[in-house]
């Protein structure tokens, strides 16, 4: 199996880094032959698609290709083939994964613009991934649970589920979320910090379970 892990949070040390790790570190406890790949996209950020890079989803639309092993064939011209240089390395990470690790906290209601970058970059017309699993780790400043008053305004979960199954028809999707990170340092949030302890805590075990059962072990 080929586990492909990606960070974007902007902080070295932060909730969804961590609940990245604790995933990552039991699937591979749990099958130490699976493959590891780990791209930090805050550290090592992928940069905007450009005007060549329509051009290749312009061809690949016009032409009907959709086939992973054949979008290459878009790339024609040399602006093109160079746009194509920053794709190929990211989709072959993709193409190879079993399991698509999204650790990420929520950004002004939505996904930070590191993440949303990779995901320009490796997305192309009716491409399918529906074979691969996909796990999102995530952490939100404040409370954005079904009920909480701020939930409607989740943009963070609601994007990433609908965008992978709608254009990547990804049907195996499990999402741990913590929440109210912000009441570590926010003064408003300050009585609400055991229940963000006790979200970590519960998210950190969940990641924990659900990567054991991935990776073919017990919870």
């Amino acid at each position: 199996m080929n586990l492909l892990h990606l960070d974007a949070s902007a902080r070295p040390q932060s909730v969804s880094r961590e609940l990245g790790a604790e995933f990552a570190a039991a699937y591979r406890e749990s099958d130490p032959t699976t493959s590891y790949v780990h791209r930090d996209l805050s550290r090592d950020p992928v940069p905007h698609i450009d005007a060549a890079w329509t051009e290749i989803c312009d061809t690949l639309m016009c032409e009907g290709i959709t086939d992973l092993h054949r979008l290459h064939e878009g790339a024609r011209t040399p602006a093109q083939l160079k746009a194509w240089s920053v794709v190929q390395p990211l989709l072959d990470e993709v193409i190879a994964a079993d399991v698509i690790l999204i650790g990420t906290p929520m950004y002004n209601f939505s996904v930070p613009s590191a993440l949303k970058a990779w995901i320009d970059q490796v997305t192309f017309p009716r491409m399918s991934l529906a074979d691969r699993r996909l796990v999102v780790v995530g952490a939100r400043g404040g409370d954005y649970r079904p009920g909480a008053p701020r939930a409607p305004f989740d943009h963070q979960v609601s994007y990433l589920r609908d965008f992978f199954a709608g254009h990547f028809a990804v049907s195996d999707a499990t999402f741990i979320v913590a929440e109210l990170a912000n009441a570590r340092v926010d003064p408003h949030l300050r009585e609400r910090l055991a229940e963000h302890e006790q979200s970590v805590a519960e998210t950190i075990e969940a990641a924990r379970d659900v990567a054991r059962v991935m990776a073919g072990g017990r919870p």
